[in-house]
């Protein structure tokens, strides 16, 4: 029996193996996948969008929006009935539109039984390149998959790539970590299940526990600004890179459930660009270069800082590049402040960014400060606001060597005082500090 290239490449061992080391085959649905499916679902208008994994017999269906797949038993069919396979022997995106029409399709099962008029896939590959399967959405009426269509899928595609890889790393790395995170998102998924999509959102994009990272104290805190669906302004994000670990925090322009949906699609964009691009500006680009197709004639924005931090004999190399929001602030390790230049535009608005880099070295006992605009904005109706003079002054008078606890609830207690208790706006701190010795 003579084997095909596209056999040979879909059965091939090394692609196999990096399938099933995902630990996702014959496992249940998880909110981590199905919010992607859902906003794909939802953004380019189909009834049905899956993500796949495909090894040497079957495509297994991992997430499925628009369609009850039933237990993990139930959620495949053979390699040889899905159009996956298409995607994994080419290893690049298919499109069909019109399964009647296409000699590949017109003749298979599941044209039928799952009312395929048009399809599309769209590779998840693995940090190494193998075709791990597929992010696909189908409609049941022929389509012409347009550009935006396509752009939007393979973010989400990425996205997907990203949540896998990052829980590979972790758990070849930190298996503990990895059982916190695994336990969070779980938290998140319940949570969720009771909730409006707005609420949803922002409970996936604001992490109930940061991971802990040897060497670095790092701590986190949100402030809401309004209730209910309206909460979904601010975001941030703390994650392994090469190297070293990222942090991001950004703020979206507006409210409610376009807000939200661009929220997770910036937070998915920048875990999945950051755990494979070693340049920080590269992944603000990146992120602007998306959001700017997302919001086509909506005029909208986001502004973000990306830092990266580096260990570095026994301090950080720390990088921080930043795309139209309130600069970061540095605190040395004997109470010294002082305020990196503010600079770059807000992400989305240009199809071509701008954004700025500093570099700079974070010995023992040294911080880096991020916050939302929630801070400096903070003020009582008709005052003035806290501004960037009050993040220093907060930041001065705290004691020398002050944890990064204690930095994160100073600054945000003193904004929400100078708010009269009540902030106008959502709030979000973050603060690193390198380990003193």
């Amino acid at each position: 029996m003579t084997i095909t290239h596209e056999q040979a490449t879909i059965a091939d061992p090394a692609r196999v193996a990096a399938v099933r080391a995902t630990g996702l085959l014959d496992t249940e649905p998880e909110e981590a996948f199905d919010r992607l499916t859902r906003l794909a679902a939802d953004v380019v208008g189909v009834p049905m969008v899956f993500v796949t994994l495909v090894d040497d017999r079957r495509s297994y269906w991992k997430s499925t929006a628009g369609f009850d797949a039933g237990s993990p038993a139930e959620r495949q069919n053979a390699v040889e009935d899905s159009f996956c396979q298409f995607v994994v022997a080419a290893g690049d995106e298919q499109t069909i539109g019109d399964t009647h029409a296409d000699d590949r399709t017109r003749d298979m099962a599941a044209v039928e039984v799952l009312d395929i008029a048009a399809w599309v896939g769209l590779p998840i590959a693995a940090k190494d390149g193998e075709v791990l399967g597929t992010f696909c959405a189908m409609d049941t009426r022929p389509r012409r998959w347009s550009d935006r269509d396509l752009e939007v899928l393979r973010t989400m595609a990425q996205a997907v790539a990203g949540e896998i890889a990052l829980r590979v790393a972790l758990r070849d790395t930190q298996e503990a970590q990895a059982e916190a995170e695994r336990h969070a998102l779980l938290a998140v998924a319940k949570a969720a299940e009771a909730t409006e999509l707005a609420t949803t959102l922002q409970q996936s994009l604001l992490p109930t526990e940061l991971p802990r990272v040897p060497g670095m104290e790092v701590a986190a805190r949100y402030c809401p600004g309004g209730r209910g669906a309206e909460v979904l302004g601010d975001f941030y994000d703390l994650f392994p890179v090469p190297g070293g670990w990222g942090v991001v925090i950004g703020d979206v322009c507006g409210k409610g459930p376009w807000a939200a949906r661009t929220t997770a699609l910036a937070r998915s964009t920048v875990r999945a660009v950051a755990h494979t691009e070693s340049r920080p500006e590269a992944v603000l680009t990146a992120l602007n270069e998306v959001l700017h197709v997302w919001f086509g004639g909506h005029r909208s924005f986001v502004t973000a800082v990306y830092a990266t931090f580096v260990p570095s004999g026994s301090g950080l190399d720390v990088v921080v590049v930043n795309g139209g929001h309130p600069p970061t602030f540095v605190l040395d390790h004997d109470g010294g402040v002082r305020g990196l230049p503010e600079g770059g535009r807000p992400l989305g608005l240009f199809p071509d960014a701008h954004v700025t880099r500093e570099e700079l070295h974070l010995g023992p006992g040294d911080g880096l400060v991020l916050y939302t605009d929630g801070v400096t904005e903070a003020r009582v109706r008709g005052g003035e606001q806290f501004e960037l003079d009050g993040v220093a002054r907060t930041l001065a008078a705290l004691a020398p060597g002050a944890g990064a606890e204690a930095v994160a609830d100073a600054l945000c207690d003193a904004a929400i005082a100078h708010a009269d208790g009540t902030v106008p706006d959502d709030t979000a701190v973050v603060v690193v500090k390198r380990v003193a010795d």
